[in-house]
């Protein structure tokens, strides 16, 4: 009984084909038993889907040969990949405007249709092209005015459109990149204190995004 329990009960051991209970392995078990009794959520999840998935190729891959391999030998029909967000090209064409203007203006437009970013190469010639760096430039600092205006109209904050914005706008959570971007402007700020004529570049850091309504630490790290 105890080798069946640790699977779940006889109903899913027949209905994910286990028709032998010497055939589960304890990777595939839904209870955890080396350090006390625990429900594998993930097995769990697992057992109850039809499809898995990761949000990016590599994260599929990783799913199928690190976190999920003996479930994958299993059903591999059940695992498949969905890329989680927007193509770039579809993402400059309509978050940045100037910039599709300014990019089409010197390699055509024919980027915006390919499937990758291949075209975007032929660029490198202008690496030196002054005229076009100056472009890009004023495209930057046309599209960091837009913002600042977007902030001071909100929050009443002015951010002054020469310095460099560091802009995080994700799920707030207990990302890493989300705490060492804030423990860099701990550190931005004690070394201009400490050392003001040094300061170097201005920094606006700018964090947007909703936290779950019972997450206490967004609040705590950000106040």
């Amino acid at each position: 009984m105890k080798r069946r329990e640790k699977f779940g009960i006889a109903q899913i051991h027949s209905y994910c084909g286990f028709w032998s209970l010497a055939a589960i392995d304890d990777a595939v078990s839904l209870i955890e038993e080396d350090n006390g009794r625990r429900v594998r959520m993930g097995n769990l999840a697992f057992l109850g889907s039809h499809s898995v998935n990761g949000v990016a190729g590599m994260h599929s891959e990783l799913i199928k040969t690190d976190l999920l391999p003996d479930f994958y030998e299993l059903w591999p029909e059940r695992f498949n990949n969905k890329t989680n967000g927007v193509t770039p090209r579809r993402w400059v064409l309509h978050a940045n405007p100037r910039l599709t203007r300014l990019l089409s203006s010197r390699i055509g437009s024919s980027w915006i249709d390919l499937p990758e970013l291949a075209r975007l190469r032929t660029l490198e010639a202008f690496g030196d092209d002054e005229d076009f760096l100056d472009s890009l430039n004023a495209v930057k600092q046309a599209n960091k005015r837009d913002v600042a205006s977007v902030v001071k109209h909100r929050t009443g904050v002015e951010l002054p459109s020469d310095a460099m914005f560091v802009v995080q706008v994700k799920r707030i959570h207990e990302y890493k990149r989300q705490v060492l971007a804030c423990l860099q402007i701990i550190a931005h700020y004690l070394a201009v204190k400490r050392h003001p004529e040094g300061a170097g570049v201005p920094r606006a850091y700018l964090f947007g995004g909703k936290a779950a309504p019972d997450t206490r630490w967004p609040s705590c790290t950000f106040a």
